[in-house]
């Protein structure tokens, strides 16, 4: 059952001084999100694997595309068809809503099946 319908909303900019979610929030939203995303101290990441080098940057294309557009941009680790996403927000060295909004957001880019694990 899904409480924050994160992937319809949108990242909002988030300034110092804003406190990063607490440890219950965090657990929350990670329920929201797909199973890949695991947390890890102050950050949420997820592993994926392609069939090859060419699916993992058209992976990492539309997820650059989607950054911009929410103004909200993951750490990408690529080794040839792996791929690992970092995301935190580094205005409070931890976790916020866009984070998850982020995470639910490249959730929905997964469902298609386009780009199916190798």
């Amino acid at each position: 059952m899904t409480i924050y319908n994160l992937s319809s909303k949108r990242c909002i900019p988030c300034e110092g001084g804003t406190p990063p979610l607490t440890a219950q929030e965090v657990e929350n939203f990670l329920k929201e999100v797909s199973s890949i995303w695991k947390l890890e101290g102050n950050k949420i990441f997820a592993d994926f694997k392609f069939k090859d080098f060419k699916l993992a940057m058209k992976f990492i294309n539309k997820v650059a595309d989607l950054a911009e557009i929410e103004d909200h941009h993951p750490a990408i680790e690529v080794n040839y068809n792996k791929v690992k996403l970092v995301l935190w927000t580094h205005a409070i060295g931890g976790l916020s809503e866009n984070d998850f909004i982020l995470a639910a957001k490249i959730d929905e880019i997964l469902k298609g099946g386009e780009f199916n694990s190798a």
